[in-house]
């Protein structure tokens, strides 16, 4: 079956218009091992819906999902209660792909909204917009916009403690774009970032630091601050762990200029590494470089409330060369998730929440002294650095016995090769904790050779 709209004689068309005689003479630049490799002919036939079940349901099977995982870097696992899907997947909500004509969308723009004011609110920052991909392009575009912002500074500072997904692609978007160079800065003892010399801050645009960081030690924002603003440089704070900011002093109140973060721990659901949704909020003198789109309140003609589409700087929306981004609709459904999961939880709920995280992650730590000893002396959310011999050799047996005993940091970080990076959350409970512990001194049998269950 052919998903394609076009007739035979609207391709005869397009493919006139850019001066091909064949879709085959279109593609003919493509080389052929290429295309031999993309030929649909060795493909088996169709098969019915009662058979294509069947087989899904086989190959879903082969996924290994009764391990318990202390696995975060980046993606957290949480507690997501029924009423939040329940909620969010109301048919309300499941709009067209982008309401071109805003203003007639009043409910998808409301949603927006209130997700735009629970963002600025978890941050402490006075604006916020729509949403970003997720929490690393959310960087990226905030790099981009402190280059706006200060357009005679040809440098960007990374600290090295940031999530090297988030460096990656932050040095994809900078790929290309003349003169821009990132330095990238070290981390001390204690995990935090060392804060750079006056002459660096001084040429930099921004100096970027994760909040946590990626090592789960949490930096000293209101010092970074200072250090960067005495030279006119903007401080961009990253957290890869958004419900730490319930628990944290918010960047705003610590005086980050751009605060991002991904929004996954905030009712979204791991799902095999996707979709994220990216947090990006700003101080209000900055609203004019904001990336993507922002919502505003205003009132109609008959005094009612409403809701416009206060912002679109993107390249749909006339700007063309003059957009501040070209990513091109936010994740609405997941914007609409997680402010439904923030609005059931409140204040006193996610704060809560966030607690249990923070002891857990520190009862944790505290059980497996002598097994291994902390990597770092900085303060942690729900996830630390553990530095134990023989720290991949430990991890590859505690996965054979089912426990997915972290990341080992070595591949990101080679000095760090005898580390393992740890999460704790909510859904740890002190038999978990204990399995973990058994694992990692290897003292639990393959996993195939047990049968008790597991937290």
């Amino acid at each position: 079956m052919r998903y394609t709209p076009h007739t035979a004689a609207e391709i005869d068309v397009m493919l006139r218009a850019v001066g091909a005689a064949s879709v085959d003479a279109l593609l003919a630049h493509v080389p052929e091992g290429l295309r031999q490799r993309a030929s649909l002919a060795s493909l088996p036939r169709g098969i019915d819906e009662r058979a294509l079940r069947t087989e899904l349901a086989s190959l879903a099977a082969r996924n290994r999902t009764e391990a318990l995982t202390f696995l975060g870097a980046g993606a957290y696992p949480h507690f997501i209660p029924a009423a939040v899907e329940q909620l969010a997947g109301r048919a309300e909500f499941a709009t067209a792909y982008t309401p071109y004509q805003p203003e007639v969308s009043q409910g998808t723009l409301q949603a927006t909204f209130e997700f735009q004011s629970a963002v600025a609110a978890l941050t402490g920052m006075e604006v916020a917009n729509a949403g970003m991909y997720d929490g690393a392009t959310a960087a990226a575009e905030a790099v981009l916009m402190t280059q706006r912002l200060r357009p005679n500074r040809p440098l960007v500072l990374l600290a090295r403690a940031l999530h090297p997904h988030y460096r990656e692609v932050i040095a994809t978007y900078l790929t290309g774009i003349a003169d821009i160079e990132s330095v990238e800065v070290p981390y001390g003892a204690d995990g935090r970032t060392v804060l750079p010399a006056a002459e660096l801050l001084r040429r930099a645009s921004c100096l970027v630091l994760g909040y946590p960081n990626v090592f789960g030690v949490v930096e000293d924002l209101t010092r970074a601050a200072a250090a960067a603003h005495a030279e006119d440089c903007l401080l961009v704070s990253a957290t890869g762990e958004a419900l730490a900011l319930a628990a944290l002093r918010t960047p705003g109140a610590a005086g980050v200029d751009i605060a991002i973060a991904e929004g996954q721990s905030l009712g979204l659901p791991l799902a095999y590494g996707g979709p994220g949704l990216g947090l990006f909020a700003s101080r209000e003198r900055f609203v004019r470089s904001l990336p993507g789109r922002l919502v505003g309140e205003t009132v109609d003609a008959r005094g009612e409330r409403g809701y416009v589409l206060t912002l679109a700087t993107r390249e749909q929306h006339i700007r063309r060369e003059r957009a501040t981004s070209n990513i091109c609709t936010n994740q609405g459904l997941c914007a609409v998730q997680v402010v439904v999961y923030l609005s059931l939880l409140g204040r006193r709920g996610l704060a809560n929440v966030a607690e249990r995280n923070l002891r857990g992650a520190h009862a944790l730590a505290e059980r497996l002294r002598g097994i291994g000893t902390l990597r770092f002396s900085g303060p942690y959310f729900n996830e630390f650095v553990l530095s134990i011999d023989g720290a991949r050799r430990r991890w590859q047996r505690a996965l054979a016995a089912g426990v997915v005993a972290g990341l080992p940091l070595g591949d990101w970080y080679p000095e760090l090769e005898d580390a393992l990076l740890l999460c704790a959350t909510e859904l740890h409970d002190a038999a978990a904790m204990e399995r973990l512990a058994a694992a990692l001194a290897n003292d639990l049998p393959p996993a195939a050779s047990r049968t008790e269950g597991h937290s």
